[in-house]
């Protein structure tokens, strides 16, 4: 993997998670954490097992909230001078052969970005708007994929 970034150039920008998706992570964990020890209070108090049911319930929506943040928190999408890598994908901008562009509108209003990356190899990915200043990215590939079309049919 060191091998494959080091020959996409210097490094020019990291796009972790969006802040509106981390925010509603931590809002579910402090909840649920609050509801947790509500119900041990109330269990304590009561003396009653659906309590304790309760508090174990938010307690294992805490943990798997936590648990799934911490992985995203891992997932950023690196751009270099000469290429792109988000998790296990590393693509220099000669690879990618196609970007597919999709835009569902959302239940509460809004879009949902998707952009799938094919490279030349048939290897894909979905970048989605969980990743931080997707427009942005998804931008610079377009702009990148148009500098290499216009050298082919110069050339």
């Amino acid at each position: 993997m060191l091998d494959k970034t080091l020959r996409l150039g210097k490094l020019e920008s990291v796009h972790g998670i969006a802040p509106a998706y981390a925010m509603r992570a931590v809002v579910i964990a402090a909840l649920s954490f609050v509801f947790f020890l509500l119900m041990l209070v109330g269990f304590y108090i009561r003396q009653n097992i659906g309590y304790f049911l309760l508090s174990t319930a938010f307690l294992v929506v805490y943990l798997l909230t936590m648990f799934g943040w911490l992985s995203q928190r891992r997932n950023v999408l690196k751009i270099y001078e000469n290429g792109l890598s988000y998790k296990k994908f590393t693509a220099s901008w000669d690879e990618i052969d196609s970007m597919n562009l999709k835009t569902v509108a959302r239940f509460t209003g809004g879009e949902e970005i998707n952009c799938e990356l094919t490279k030349t190899s048939g290897e894909k990915i979905v970048l989605s708007d969980v990743i931080h200043h997707c427009e942005k990215i998804i931008d610079r590939i377009d702009e990148e994929m148009n500098k290499r079309s216009e050298a082919e049919q110069i050339s």
